[in-house]
């Protein structure tokens, strides 16, 4: 399953205790639809997302940045805190591929002898995402 849409938060790395790591990080996806009424609505549907293959992705995987994803979905329930369940939809990714947008952390220094990509999307660093 393929999925596309942005992070809506830097990603972040946990370890496990038989010395594994794992990226996790979120997603959002907006989608819009017309009613039958012919009104058009908007919806965001959010992945809680894993990547266990390779912990350095995670220096790429920032707030804003539209990543295409490719793995295998699946929902979680439970009973919350304040006795009210909960669900949640998880994506176990397989594959990252980045689109861009997102903003460049501090630990990202590309070396000066490295020339710089030309990318039209790099330059809008408007931070009016929804989330």
């Amino acid at each position: 399953m393929n999925i596309v849409g942005r992070i809506t938060r830097n990603a972040e790395i946990n370890h496990l205790k038989d010395d594994k790591q794992v990226v996790n990080f979120s997603v959002a996806i907006n989608d819009s639809y017309k009613t039958k009424q012919g009104e058009r609505r908007e919806q965001t549907t959010y992945y809680n997302c894993s990547y266990w293959l390779s912990p350095n992705v995670a220096k790429i995987l920032t707030k804003g940045t539209l990543v295409e994803l490719t793995g295998r979905a699946s929902s979680s329930g439970w009973i919350g805190k304040d006795g009210e369940i909960k669900s949640g939809l998880n994506f176990h990714t397989s594959n990252i591929k980045v689109h861009g947008g997102g903003k460049k952390s501090d630990t990202d220094e590309q070396p000066a002898s490295q020339p710089q990509k030309s990318n039209v999307f790099a330059e809008d660093t408007d931070d009016d995402l929804p989330f």
